[in-house]
């Protein structure tokens, strides 16, 4: 397979379709936007699950504290490397870029083949539904009316965003503010009511009665923790149609990540100063608790309405990023040509887009989500670990750049020992999952040989 590796990026010309300067992606994103894209898609209603899990688990303050700051420092040293990845290829795609320019066509292929396949449209039929599920809560719907919601949800979404990349940026923004307005609320109103007590700290490092071993409780926090960060690379998939960007998606990686472990820590203090570790029982059970104590009878509702607005400003950002790869692997003769058309008035991937709220409609139809994503969790892991180690190969290139990863070569060493650690664990605790989903990315080979590459060669002669 000559096409998996490539020392010299320029042997290969990617260019498949004529790029003029009519059919540019406008660069309309700035700090801000891309800052609110990523604590947008980390933060969800998982904000209320997870503490409670790893606060089970640990049954300790300072080991639960602890592991949100470690895991954000481990985060932000991935997210270093995605800003020198970044300012490389500052071009729409993302990941599939990265992979492309540093490996070759197949491996970007393969990524942009399980995106599209699965995970972009699983991942936004499984969140539409998640938000669905609790309008329908309140309104009485049945479940083909639960599914109709969902539908309109990402159908007006994606509209959103083929009218304009700063109307889809103004949305996501605004919902990111609520969201963590929201919780900065809950924060102060926790403190401030004083409804919980300080003696739930007590005793800080010791772990209570009924908690895990520390090892195997700092295994099943560490899993936790690391895929509630997760998701902050694909706002990288926005790189072509974001201002200056070797300065932005650095300062934006910091400011994301910073935001986003600032929540989790304060949150989670808040959540032990209401509820004593010892009576966590389970992460739904937690959520009614808090909203039960701070609330009252009203909780429910409370959470409910949160619940809607922070799943929507998870499932805004994967709408507004995820076509931007079928776009570029259009642009490169890697899928068909009119994935890769820009809306003559918006200046969008308009068709790109509607393609992906297409299959996830067609999803949330079948009900064919539910526990598809789980199996791909893995490979994205590996995906993730070759983007970044690529920068060792194009650094031995000699290439230029205009941003260089802070403490190279520690950081991208620190983070690719993260990723071997959780494709461990995954590997270890799901092995069936993990390795079906390496065999379903696998089947992309033939596909690329049988159909993309021959086209783009015929279309080369």
């Amino acid at each position: 397979m000559p096409d998996l590796v490539i020392t010299d990026a320029s042997k290969w010309d990617h260019q498949a379709l004529p790029v003029t300067d009519k059919e540019q992606l406008k660069r309309e994103i700035g700090v801000r936007t891309a800052t609110a894209l990523i604590v947008g898609e980390i933060i969800a209603v998982g904000i209320f699950l997870t503490p409670a899990g790893m606060a089970k688990s640990l049954g300790s303050p300072f080991w639960l504290i602890l592991v949100w700051v470690v895991m954000a420092a481990l985060s932000l040293c991935g997210a270093l490397c995605f800003g020198e990845l970044a300012a490389r290829f500052p071009e729409a795609g993302g990941g599939y870029v990265y992979l492309r320019e540093t490996y070759g066509p197949l491996l970007a292929f393969l990524f942009g083949w399980m995106g599209l396949l699965v995970m972009d449209p699983g991942l936004t039929a499984a969140i539409a539904t998640g938000a669905a599920s609790y309008v329908g809560y309140g309104l009485h719907l049945s479940p083909w009316g639960n599914k109709l919601v969902a539908i309109v949800a990402i159908v007006l979404i994606a509209l959103i965003n083929i009218r304009g990349v700063k109307l889809g940026a103004w949305f996501v923004r605004w919902l990111t503010v609520l969201k963590v307005g929201f919780l900065s609320f809950i924060v102060l109103w926790t403190f401030g009511t004083q409804k919980g007590s300080w003696s739930n700290f007590l005793p800080f490092v010791a772990q209570r009665q009924g908690s895990r071993p520390l090892i195997e409780a700092l295994a099943i926090a560490t899993v936790g923790s690391f895929f509630s960060f997760a998701g902050w690379w694909d706002v990288s998939k926005l790189t072509g149609e974001v201002r200056n960007p070797s300065r932005t998606m650095p300062r934006a990686f910091i400011y994301g990540i910073s935001i986003v472990a600032a929540v989790y820590i304060l949150t989670s203090a808040a959540f032990v100063y209401l509820v004593p570790m010892e009576q966590v029982t389970s992460g739904q059970a937690f959520a009614a608790q808090i909203g039960d104590v701070l609330f009252g009878t009203t909780g429910a509702q409370v959470f409910s309405f949160f619940v809607i607005v922070a799943v929507l400003g998870s499932l805004a950002p994967i709408i507004m990023s995820a076509p931007r790869v079928y776009f570029a692997m259009a642009r490169d003769g890697l899928f068909f040509p009119s994935a890769a058309v820009i809306h003559p008035r918006f200046k969008t991937p308009a068709r790109a887009i509607a393609l992906q709220a297409l299959l996830a409609s067609l999803l949330v139809l079948s009900g064919t989500f539910e526990g598809i994503i789980s199996y791909f969790f893995f490979v994205v892991l590996v995906f993730i670990g070759l983007m970044v180690f690529g920068i060792f190969r194009l650094r031995r290139r000699g290439l230029s750049q205009d941003y260089s990863t802070p403490g190279y070569p520690f950081t991208p060493i620190i983070f690719l020992a993260l990723l071997l650690l959780m494709l461990f664990l995954l590997g270890v605790g799901q092995p069936r999952q993990s390795f079906l989903g390496v065999g379903v990315v696998a089947l992309g080979v033939p596909v690329y040989y049988l159909i993309f590459r021959r086209a783009r060669e015929r279309a080369q002669i």
